[in-house]
């Protein structure tokens, strides 16, 4: 293939991006896209970045370019307004069903909880539709280099597991990316946005056993990241070395926290908001929240609903929401100061929920933050960030950042550095995607790591039985952290009963925090915090005809191969006979 520019993308929850970069020129600018989109029924308008929403019309959308019409549905900003009035035939937070793997994710299951009547599709397939718009706008504009013969990166969560990366490139696949796409962490690719700007200089600013902490609070989502300065031959390295959960928190859960403001100023003047209404309120109150936290915000700001009464003048509803108060509220609803003890509250359970994607119950990023640096210590001590790299368009807000670097001022007595030149919140992962898309050709800096988690396979113990009681499991390490991608190791240890011949499902565990595992540990005991249990292997392996007298089990070792994707393969190999059967990621409802 080749390449005449690398291209990044930013396939996000609320917003998505593409950035590029010429790969024929010597330093090269990182650009960025200009996405035409709808943003009402009849114009289109070029943005820099494309919202990760799908409305799912009745009849064609009038005014799109060509090659974005479609019989029933539209993306972008169009889609996302149009979530104010028909919020049942809406697609959002698609990115965040990838890794929720309680539901049936190849499903039409999107909108989730919309009419029957509505045209519905699966997390998988809106991800396809979000980037088969972004490549045909590039095809649309560059047609002398087609998409699919560039070098692409595509970004994903550094909490997405496996199954999550697999369900992710099965969308790729699907939109037609280059066969030899790469997908790379959201934090680590805004790192190399900052170097991007920064250069040969980030050795000024980062030195030798330094820990910077990526903070990335975006649209829908809280990321965590950790990364080392190292010294490797007398040459100073970057690697990753610890990632976070997947917390559904986010700046959508602020702009429905100012929405819910908003109706209480409503109820003071008498004035009921009822569902309807409230949804419209949500999205005017995001654009209020973004003006009233600029720096150079407005005292107060109105937002307006469309009435539903006689009685309403004018057909609108308005109040004004006051700069002070808003940011006051925001600040200690998501940022409240807390001790380095502290940790996120758990909802107290039902015995009846609402399925749904398993949103926080603690909006507060500090406690978080708080459990993911105690997750993580070294010893009995949380680990200190010496530097912090803040991403995620909530930080447009000094507000916050100032709140975050008191709160580790206070935990550790020293303040992380703040790293500068990172500004541009919107488009600093879509860019360091495309930096580091052409610095991989032209052997630039890299952040090293491997799989953000070790990967075990659930065993299940002999013995009695007890009725009523399920055998306890042990837990076989088979991929520790850090392995490298294109790596692949015979895992040690005893071989397992594999049963063959019919359908069959093998359960996985994953952790982000056990790296002292190695291939071939087993574990007896472990806690909810350290092992988590993920989509299961499944296949219906075929009878190996050499071992007709193995009782229904074929006695067999693991090979463990980690791909250039990042997803975890693995190989069951017989030790008494030639065969090899590889198992499959599940990614259906059990």
């Amino acid at each position: 293939m080749n390449a005449k520019y690398a291209i990044g993308i930013d396939l996000g929850t609320t917003n998505s991006a593409l950035a590029f970069r010429s790969l024929e020129t010597d330093h090269a600018p990182v650009e960025q896209l200009i996405i035409p989109q709808l943003v009402d029924q009849a114009t289109t308008e070029g943005r820099t970045t494309l919202p990760s929403f799908i409305h799912l019309g009745t009849e064609a959308e009038q005014g799109a370019p060509d090659w974005a019409r479609s019989v029933n549905w539209s993306v972008g900003e169009y889609a996302r307004r149009r979530a104010a009035e028909q919020p049942g035939r809406t697609v959002a937070a698609a990115k965040s069903w990838l890794c929720h793997s309680r539901v049936d994710r190849n499903a039409p299951i999107l909108p989730w909880g919309s009419p029957d009547e509505v045209e519905k599709c699966s997390p998988v397939e809106a991800s396809k539709r979000y980037l088969n718009y972004l490549s045909n706008a590039w095809n649309a504009q560059f047609p002398e280099a087609p998409f699919a013969e560039q070098q692409v990166v595509l970004t994903v969560p550094a909490s997405f597991d496996a199954s999550a990366r697999e369900l992710t490139s099965l969308a790729a696949k699907e939109a037609g990316l280059p066969e030899h796409y790469i997908l790379l962490e959201e934090p680590q690719s805004a790192v190399y946005a900052w170097l991007a700007q920064i250069g040969n200089d980030w050795r000024k600013q980062l030195n030798k056993n330094d820990t910077l902490l990526v903070c990335d609070v975006g649209g829908g989502t809280t990321d965590f990241t950790l990364v080392r300065v190292e010294d490797e031959d007398g040459d100073l390295v970057l690697r990753r070395i610890a990632v976070g959960n997947h917390i559904l928190v986010g700046g959508d859960n602020m702009d429905l926290f100012t929405a819910h403001l908003a109706q209480q100023a409503f109820a003071e003047k008498g004035v009921q908001v009822d569902a309807w209404q409230s949804t419209a309120l949500w999205h005017a109150c995001r654009q209020a929240k973004e003006a009233l936290l600029s720096p150079d915000g407005p005292e107060t700001h109105a937002v307006t609903v469309l009435g539903r009464g006689r009685k309403v003048i004018g057909g609108n509803i308005s109040v004004d929401l006051n700069r002070r108060h808003i940011s006051e509220a925001l600040l200690e609803g998501f940022f409240p100061a807390c001790g380095l003890d502290d940790r996120p509250q758990r909802a107290q359970l039902s015995g009846f929920r609402e399925l749904g994607l398993p949103y926080e119950h603690d909006t507060a990023i500090t406690r978080h933050l708080a459990a993911f640096l105690g997750m993580h210590a070294a010893g009995d001590e949380s680990i200190r960030p010496t530097h912090i790299l803040f991403n995620g368009g909530v930080f447009k807000s000094e507000l916050f950042k100032n709140r975050l670097m008191d709160l580790l001022g206070s935990w550790f007595n020293e303040a992380p550095q703040l790293l500068d030149d990172n500004e541009d919140l919107d488009h600093a992962v879509a860019t360091g995607a495309a930096f580091y898309g052409a610095a991989k050709q032209s052997g630039g800096v890299r952040i090293r790591g491997g799989t953000a988690r070790s990967y075990y396979l659930g065993i299940e113990t002999a013995g009695l039985a007890i009725p009523g009681a399920p055998r306890p499991l042990n837990a076989f390490c088979v991929v520790p952290a850090g392995m490298e991608e294109g790596s692949e190791i015979q895992v040690p240890g005893d071989s397992f009963g594999l049963v063959t011949g019919e359908p069959a499902q093998f359960r996985v565990l994953s952790s982000a925090v056990r790296k002292q595992d190695k291939p071939g540990d087993m574990l007896t005991s472990w806690t909810e915090d350290e092992l988590q249990e993920t989509d299961s292997l499944e296949a219906e392996l075929p009878a190996d005809e050499g071992a007709e007298d193995s009782g229904g089990y074929i006695p067999v070792r693991f090979e463990s191969r980690v791909t250039e994707l990042g997803i975890f393969e693995l190989w069951c190999v017989s030790t008494i006979t030639n065969h090899r059967w590889k198992l499959e990621f599940s990614v259906r409802e059990d």
